[in-house]
């Protein structure tokens, strides 16, 4: 058989739930499920193709890589530790209990070598995958990931605005993938109205059975009647239109400026870091996939020239006062490239609205259920909240995200907390698994977006106080630091989020197993984990940063 099967529509992956395990340890049996869950229906866009979401972004490079994958967790003693390499088992190793069960670098390659032809080349020979973020890194716990995230974003959006919510504003933005599908449900958290474009309608019909879309349609002029109707009633509603944002957006502008309705807020989120993963203007969903084979670099040629119209009318909805920013996706960077000159006159996110809580170390905190019962999240809900009572904004998710999300795959839930907060909900979780209060293990871990755990000069890092954007030994410290500190398994990938070239990034996952060695190992890892975001901020000479190292007793040498 070969070696290098990455489409296999008869795969159907669930991972196992209960307290019961088959690996040696639930360092490895974590790990295992972990991959298993990032590949369920429920959660992986095309999980035949081992793609977890973002378009490209792949679990395991191969089927064969997989199935070796799952057999080497199993046999995999608590000494040993796994290398992984873009998403193929490569070696075992001994080490001991302190270190990570699994090693994993995704899609790293040479920097005069790191362009998507050479990447591509790799990847049709087989050596190699796009790992994304938590795609490749085994931590993606569906589009409740980035929901926060985004919810954050847009209410920092709605206060820069001088309002307390998004009501009365409408908001226009496309892609509703496993990344921007948050975008829908964050916007209406926030009580605003906002119309999302997508060129695929499962998508959007995927976004309404998991109650993450209100409502779709195929046709453009009722999606404006809907939210402009809304937009005038002061109430919240998510209403999706199939099409081509690089054909809507400039229509939705044309009838702006004919006195039809007004943006308040615009911004995307499609899967443009990789030209191949946005459609190009004249090619149906249907030929997609064989057009992007056919020629690549022709479909990119082509898909760049549709961004950089898409990019356009995004500046010109801020000409016209709207509050436009880039959601972290190289959009503007591949305008550029199609010949738009004006692609970088609106802002990243971070440096617009999210780089104050990375000065605090502040920022995605994730946890699953490996028993899979929703219940044992409920009972971490209300830990979390007791944890920190003082906290509004932390109890506004939980009640909303209780109310509102929908589990995909094994039951998980994020927040976002800061250094020196992190370790408490840690230690938490694995009091309660010791006392059986939760019924199996809990997976702590956190999206590669995080104030100190990545280099990327088009989304966390740009516009840097000091100019140091590009610098990535940042995210190469925090993956040797977490290794160091004892987490379950530690990941570092190049290029997730905005492509090949634009970043570097790392990932850790540890696992609250009930047991003393595990509360060593989550009070070390996430203490150290955010406070590599404090540290980074410190040098980058942000006052704020350098307040809380002192506050909170973080050493920097030369503070």
């Amino acid at each position: 058989m070969s070696e290098h099967t990455p489409h296999d529509p008869s795969r159907k992956i669930r991972a196992a739930r209960g307290d019961e395990r088959t690996a040696k340890s639930w360092g490895a049996e974590a790990a295992k499920r972990m991959l298993m869950n990032n590949l369920d229906p429920e959660v992986a866009e095309h999980p035949e193709d081992l793609v977890v979401y973002g378009g490209t972004g792949r679990a395991a490079r191969s089927w064969e890589a997989y199935d070796a994958i799952v057999r080497t967790l199993d046999e995999l003693e608590p000494d040993e530790t796994l290398l992984v390499q873009s998403g193929k088992p490569v070696g075992v190793f001994r080490t001991h209990e302190w270190a990570p069960r699994v090693l994993i670098a995704n899609s790293n390659l040479v920097g005069d070598w790191a362009t998507w032809p050479e990447f591509r080349r790799l990847e049709t020979e087989g050596l190699m995958m796009y790992g994304q973020m938590t795609a490749g890194s085994w931590i993606y716990i569906g589009t409740q990931g980035i929901l926060q995230g985004t919810y954050e974003t847009f209410a920092a959006v709605a206060r820069s605005l001088g309002r307390e919510s998004l009501t009365g504003t409408l908001t226009l933005t496309a892609g509703a993938g496993g990344m921007g599908g948050a975008q829908p449900l964050a916007v209406t958290l926030n009580n605003g109205v906002v119309l999302i474009v997508d060129v695929d309608e499962s998508r959007l019909a995927r976004r309404v059975d998991h109650g993450y879309l209100d409502e779709y349609t195929t046709d453009l002029d009722a999606a404006v009647t809907r939210v402009v109707a809304a937009k005038q009633a002061g109430e919240a509603l998510s209403v999706g239109v199939v099409g081509n944002a690089a054909e809507i957006f400039p229509e939705l502008k044309r009838r702006q400026d004919a006195g039809e309705l007004t943006f308040d807020v615009v911004t995307d989120q499609t899967s443009a870091h990789d030209p191949l993963a946005y459609l190009p203007l004249g090619v149906s969903v249907a030929d997609w996939k064989a057009e992007a084979e056919r020629d690549p670099e022709d479909f990119t040629r082509r898909a760049r020239e549709a961004m950089a119209a898409h990019v356009a009318a995004m500046v010109a909805f801020q000409d016209a006062g709207a509050a436009v920013f880039d959601y972290g996706n190289s959009i503007r960077a591949e305008a550029q490239l199609g010949g738009f000159d004006r692609a970088f006159d609106f802002p990243g996110f971070v440096p617009a609205y999210i780089r104050p809580q990375f000065e605090e170390g502040r920022g995605p905190f994730r946890w699953v259920a490996l028993s899979g019962d929703p219940e044992d999240i409920y009972r971490t809900d209300r830990a979390i909240a007791e944890l920190f009572p003082d906290d509004r904004a932390l109890h506004r998710w939980l009640a909303k995200a209780g109310e509102k999300v929908h589990f995909e795959g094994l039951p998980a839930r994020i927040c976002w907390l800061g250094y020196k907060e992190r370790h408490l909900a840690g230690l938490k979780f694995n009091e309660m698994v010791a006392s059986g209060e939760l019924s199996a293990p809990i997976v702590i871990g956190r999206d590669h977006l995080d104030s100190g755990s990545v280099a990327s000069p088009y989304r966390e890092t740009e516009a840097m106080k000091d100019g140091s954007d590009a610098v990535a030994d940042w995210p190469l410290l925090n993956a040797l630091l977490n290794t160091s500190s004892g987490a379950s398994w530690v990941s570092l990938h190049h290029g997730g989020g905005v492509g090949i070239g634009r970043s570097i990034h790392a990932g850790q996952v540890t696992v609250a197993d009930g047991s003393e060695l595990a509360a060593q190992k989550l009070e070390r890892v996430l203490t150290n984990d955010p406070g590599t975001g404090v540290m980074r901020h410190v040098d980058a000479g942000y006052e704020h940063a350098r307040d809380i190292a002192r506050e909170r007793g973080l050493k920097v040498p030369m503070l």
